[in-house]
C-alpha cells in the first residue's frame, strides 16, 4: 500500500519544524516542503534531504500554488498551512482533477481560523478540511491583554516621545483596569479566556455570545448596541462568516462609548478599516484608540488606510504565535490529516460549509 503524500505550503518555523516533520513521518506520510518561508533553507535540505522532498514557490500566487500541486500529474493526497494561504475553487478543481495520480483529500490548517479555504468549493470536491480549535486560545488572549495594557496606559506614545529625548507626562491620568468594563464579542475559547484573565485583573467583564459558556466570568449582554455603548473597551473573538463579516461599521463605531478602545486579534474583514481610520482620524468621534492584528488584505497584499495613524496599534497577525500554541497547532494538525487519510475520523474537528 503506498504512502499518503503532503505538501506543506508553510511549516512551523524554526526549531518547531523538526518536530512537525517528524511527526507526520511518523505517520507514515511522504513529505514536500515548500522552502519559501524557511530561513535555514540549505541547513533544512542538509538535514532532511533523505526524508524530505522540497519545492519553492509562492503560495500565495495562485498560478505557483497550483503549478506546483499538479506538477508532472502527480498531485497530492493533503496540503497543510498555517498562514492561511487563499485555497479558492479554482485551485481546489485544480488539484482534485481526477486525472491526477494524487487527488486533493485533505486540507489542514495549523490554527483556528478557516476562512482562507472556498468551503463549498471543498464539499463539491469532496476534499475533507480540519483545523485546530483552541490551539491558540491562552496565546492570543494574552496578546488581546497586552493590547489593552498598551493603549489604556498610552504606551506607544510614550514610547514614541521617550525615544525623542522628550520627558512627557500624561494630560490626564490614566484609569486602572479595576476601573474599566471590557465587552468581549465572542465567547468561545478565546474571549472565554481573555475574559478569565481581564477578570483575574480587576476589570468588570460583559460579553455577547450566540451560547453563553458556562464558567466565564463575562455577564452576558442582549446586543451588540448594548455591549458597543456600555464597554470602554471592545475586544473581537469571532471567526469570519457571512454573518460576522462588515459587523463593526461606521454605525457600531459612532455607538461607542466616548474615550473607547476596539482590539480586534479575530479576523480583519469583521472590522471596515476605512471606517475605523475615518473614526481614529477624527477628534470628535467616541473612539480614542485601536489595536489591530488582523486585515483585510495581508502578507505581500498588505495595505490598510490605518498605516500612519498613531491612535491605531498595528501587528501583523502574531497574537497566538507563542512556541506553546505554534506546537500545538502543529502537532495536533499533523495527527488530524493523518487520521483522515488514513479513514478514522472519529473526534477528528472538520469544518462543514
Amino acid at each position: 500500500m503506498r504512502k499518503a503524500r503532503i505538501l506543506l505550503l508553510d511549516a512551523a518555523p524554526g526549531e518547531l519544524m523538526a518536530r512537525e516533520l517528524d511527526r507526520l513521518l511518523g505517520h507514515g506520510l511522504e513529505i514536500t516542503l515548500n522552502l519559501r518561508r524557511v530561513t535555514d533553507r540549505a541547513g533544512t535540505r542538509e538535514t532532511w534531504g533523505d526524508r524530505v522532498e522540497f519545492t519553492d514557490f509562492d503560495t500565495f500566487d495562485e498560478a505557483a500554488l497550483t503549478a506546483a500541486t499538479v506538477r508532472g500529474g502527480e498531485g497530492y493526497d493533503a496540503l497543510k498551512s498555517r498562514a492561511g494561504v487563499p485555497l479558492r475553487a479554482r485551485f481546489l478543481a485544480a488539484a482534485t482533477d481526477p486525472a491526477l495520480a494524487r487527488p486533493l483529500r485533505v486540507i489542514g490548517r495549523a490554527g483556528a481560523g478557516f476562512d482562507h479555504v472556498e468551503l463549498p468549493a471543498a464539499a463539491r470536491h469532496g476534499v475533507t478540511v480540519t483545523h485546530t480549535p483552541g490551539s491558540n486560545a491562552g496565546a492570543v488572549a494574552e496578546f488581546a491583554l497586552a493590547q489593552l495594557l498598551a493603549l489604556t496606559r498610552d504606551l506607544p506614545a510614550h514610547n514614541a516621545t521617550a525615544h525623542r529625548g522628550v520627558w512627557r507626562s500624561p494630560a490626564a491620568p490614566a484609569a486602572q483596569l479595576s476601573e474599566l468594563t471590557l465587552g468581549i464579542v465572542g465567547l468561545g475559547r478565546t474571549g472565554s479566556a481573555l475574559a478569565g484573565r481581564a477578570a483575574a485583573l480587576g476589570m468588570d467583564v460583559q460579553g455577547l455570545s450566540r451560547q453563553h459558556r458556562t464558567g466565564t466570568p463575562a455577564r452576558p449582554v442582549r446586543s451588540l448596541t448594548a455591549l458597543l455603548t456600555t464597554s470602554d473597551v471592545v475586544s473581537l473573538h469571532l471567526p469570519l462568516t457571512a454573518e460576522t463579516r462588515g459587523m463593526i461599521g461606521r454605525a457600531e463605531l459612532a455607538a461607542m462609548r466616548p474615550g473607547s478602545i476596539l482590539l480586534n486579534t479575530a479576523r480583519g474583514g469583521i472590522v471596515d478599516e476605512q471606517a475605523l481610520a475615518d473614526a481614529l482620524r477624527d477628534p470628535g468621534h467616541p473612539l480614542a484608540a485601536a489595536a489591530v492584528d488582523t486585515f483585510a488584505h495581508e502578507h505581500a497584499a498588505f495595505a490598510s488606510p490605518l498605516s500612519g495613524l498613531p491612535n491605531a496599534l498595528l501587528t501583523p497577525h502574531v497574537a497566538g504565535m507563542t512556541r506553546s500554541a505554534m506546537s500545538t497547532a502543529a502537532l495536533h494538525c499533523a495527527d488530524h490529516v493523518a487520521a483522515l487519510l488514513g479513514g478514522r475520523p472519529e473526534g477528528v474537528p472538520v469544518v462543514t460549509a
